[in-house]
């Protein structure tokens, strides 16, 4: 029972843009094994009494139900691509539920695209009631819910061609999608107890780390754990597991930790 009251973070979903196997049944180097069964990358908190989403994959339906999450109260967007945002219709019943809008949080980019996108989930559109209301967050910002109050900083990360957000709190870090890590960024970044980072594949690829990058990462950050997400199809969880270092895990679906 304790558990509960406990600070929560969990990794909904951890695979990369396509999870695995494929829609065609493509599971590439992966193994028989539960844990490699990904869905796209997602993240929960529960922080007190709040309970927030990183992105809406498309798998949020059955992320949320897997993982008993009975309510949302926010969504911090990470970017605006459609592995982390086309599930957002998926949280009207949230809204009928509890008659409250749901605050998203992302970049002034972010947020432009998304309201472009999923403009009826914002605005009054052929009888249906908007669900949402939209805040650009400052590089410090806070997510409220009565008396309880998250602490977050979103910090900038090149993503290819494109600028996305991770996102830092309490001593954890959340950087799903990115290739490089801007200068400005790097200080929040130090002594962590937990960090999450892109980890796509074994070779370079143009808008995420590969493993070594990752790995080189993570060792320079020194994160009592850093755990590896949005795996790719030629990732094995088990040879991962045997390859790392105790401290530097692959990530699972429903991987959860207190903090």
């Amino acid at each position: 029972m304790g558990v509960n009251l406990k600070n929560k973070f969990t990794i909904l979903g951890c695979g990369s843009s396509l999870g695995a196997p494929w829609i065609t049944g493509y599971k590439g180097n992966l193994k028989n094994n539960l844990k490699n069964i990904r869905t796209r990358c997602c993240a929960h908190i529960k922080y007190k009494n709040l309970s927030i989403l990183i992105d809406t994959s498309p798998d949020i339906k059955n992320q949320i139900q897997k993982n008993k999450i009975k309510d949302i109260d926010a969504v911090m967007y990470t970017h605006e691509h459609a592995d982390q945002t086309v599930g957002i219709f998926e949280l009207r019943p949230f809204f009928w539920k509890n008659k409250k809008k749901i605050s998203i949080f992302g970049s002034k980019r972010t947020i432009r695209l998304i309201r472009q996108k999923y403009n009826f989930c914002f605005k009054q559109n052929s009888g249906y009631k908007p669900i949402m209301t939209s805040n650009i967050f400052k590089k410090k910002f806070s997510i409220k819910k009565k008396n309880n109050k998250l602490n977050i900083i979103g910090i900038e990360l090149q993503h290819g061609m494109i600028k996305a957000n991770g996102f830092v709190f309490e001593k954890v870090a959340y950087l799903s999608d990115c290739n490089h890590i801007p200068k400005k960024s790097l200080k929040y970044l130090y002594n962590l107890k937990y960090l999450i980072i892109d980890c796509l594949r074994k070779k370079p690829h143009p808008s995420h780390f590969n493993f070594s990058e990752a790995v080189d990462l993570a060792k320079k950050f020194r994160a009592k754990k850093t755990i590896l997400t949005n795996l790719h199809v030629d990732l094995d969880y088990e040879t991962l597991r045997r390859k790392l270092p105790q401290n530097i895990i692959p990530a699972y679906d429903g991987l959860s930790f207190n903090f």
